[in-house]
């Protein structure tokens, strides 16, 4: 079911999902669904495939011989999936996952087409006030950016101090 999902998901444009959950569940689920619900569903599900990728291919990448050490010295196999596995994966997960933060981040101003207000959505109703559509453009572009910025720069502590981490 996992792979099916992330195959569905994944295959499958950001956009169409959001137009399918604003638009056809509440026809299966006879009941409304708010913009900002279907925009978190939408994002949320699309994210978790993308994740959940990083995530097995991040613990993939570890030797086998890694759980085959820890088993032999008589850890469980949740006791070396935590303390031996997820450490070790943790440092190369860490990479894909900011880039997807961040992507998903960017990905967001498609949930302007069902009438959430986010940033790009807040800019549109702007620029239809005040037609100035270069000045509210610029301001949207460097406001992504700063956001783009903060969370690559918490990546990169994240990696040194990781990097740091395994040094000793």
């Amino acid at each position: 079911l996992a792979i099916i999902y992330a195959d569905a998901i994944r295959g499958t444009p950001l956009l169409v999902q959001i137009f399918l959950i604003y638009f056809a569940l509440p026809l299966l689920i006879h009941q409304q669904i708010n913009p900002f619900t279907a925009a978190v569903i939408a994002c949320s599900i699309n994210s978790g495939a993308y994740v959940s990728e990083i995530f097995r291919a991040g613990i993939q990448g570890i030797d086998a011989g890694q759980m085959e050490a820890a088993r032999s010295l008589g850890l469980t196999w949740w006791q070396s999936m935590r303390l031996i596995i997820l450490p070790q994966a943790f440092g190369k997960i860490l990479p894909p996952l900011g880039n997807e933060f961040i992507a998903m981040l960017k990905d967001t101003s498609l949930v302007s087409v069902i009438g959430f207000e986010e940033l790009t959505r807040r800019g549109q109703l702007i620029i239809a006030k005040t037609y100035g559509s270069f000045e509210i453009w610029t301001t949207v572009a460097i406001i992504y950016l700063i956001m783009t910025v903060s969370i690559t720069q918490l990546v990169a502590f994240l990696e040194r101090r990781n990097t740091i981490h395994d040094k000793r």
